[in-house]
C-alpha cells in the first residue's frame, strides 16, 4: 500500500536543539505515547504546513501483532513518523516529530530523539499502560516531557493529579488534559511542553554553576 505523504522537509530539520539561523529560534519536539493515541491527529492539527504522514493500512497480519482494544475502527498506522511545523510566536518555530506506537517500531525512537528539546507523551485513560515505554524513554535519557490526556468521546474524564499518580511521574512532570483534534488545545500544550522545558534547563545551568563544597 501507499504511503501518503507532502514534501520533503529534510532541508528544514534543524541539526541541533536549537536552531538560530535567521533569528529564528527553532526547536525540534517529539510526539509521542501508545498505538492509537493520536499522535498523527495532533501534528495534523497543528502544523501549518502540509504534515508529512507515513501511514500504512493495517494488515490482517499486523492485527495479529498489534493490540487492537480500543481502538478497534483504526485502519492505518504511522510506520516511521509524522513532520510538522508550527510557530509559535515570532521567532519562534517548533519542528514536531511523531513517533510510531508500536513496540516493533521503538528501534526509531533514538534517532528521532536526537536533538529534541523535548516531547509530548500522549495518553489514553483507557489504555493508559501503553504510555509507560514512551515516560520511562524520555525519563531515563532526561529529555524534557508533558503528558498530554487526550479526551475521547464517552470515557471517564481523570484529573491531573490523578494520571500523575498512576503513571508515577517524577515531582514537576506536567500534565495537561487536551483535544488532539484542536489546534488551539495542541498549542497549548506545545506552550506547556516549551515552558517546562525551559525550567529544566535553567535548572540544570543553574546546578552547573554552584561550586560542589
Amino acid at each position: 500500500m501507499g504511503s501518503v505523504h507532502s514534501e520533503h522537509p529534510s532541508d528544514r530539520w534543524p541539526s541541533d536543539p536549537v536552531d538560530q539561523a535567521d533569528s529564528v529560534l527553532a526547536l525540534k519536539i517529539l510526539v509521542a505515547g501508545g498505538f492509537g493515541v493520536g499522535k498523527t491527529t495532533l501534528v495534523g492539527a497543528v502544523s501549518e504546513i502540509r504534515p508529512l504522514r507515513t501511514e500504512e493500512q493495517l494488515t490482517e497480519a499486523g492485527r495479529r501483532v498489534d493490540d487492537l482494544d480500543g481502538v478497534e475502527r483504526k485502519t492505518t498506522t504511522t510506520v516511521a513518523m509524522d513532520f510538522g511545523r508550527i510557530t509559535i510566536r515570532e521567532g519562534l518555530v517548533l519542528y514536531l516529530f511523531g513517533t510510531p506506537g508500536q513496540d516493533r517500531f521503538w528501534f526509531l525512537w533514538d534517532e528521532l530523539a536526537q536533538g529534541a528539546l523535548g516531547a509530548v507523551v500522549l495518553a489514553d485513560t483507557r489504555r493508559l499502560t501503553d504510555c509507560f515505554p514512551a515516560v520511562d524513554f524520555f525519563e531515563h535519557r532526561g529529555i524534557p516531557f508533558v503528558v498530554a490526556v487526550n479526551r475521547f468521546a464517552g470515557t471517564r474524564e481523570y484529573g491531573p493529579e490523578e494520571v500523575a499518580r498512576a503513571l508515577d511521574l517524577d515531582p514537576g512532570t506536567p500534565v495537561v488534559l487536551c483535544d488532539a483534534r484542536q489546534r488551539a488545545s495542541g498549542k497549548e500544550v506545545l506552550i506547556n511542553l516549551v515552558e517546562h522545558a525551559g525550567r529544566m534547563h535553567a535548572a540544570r545551568l543553574l546546578a552547573e554553576a554552584s561550586p560542589v563544597r
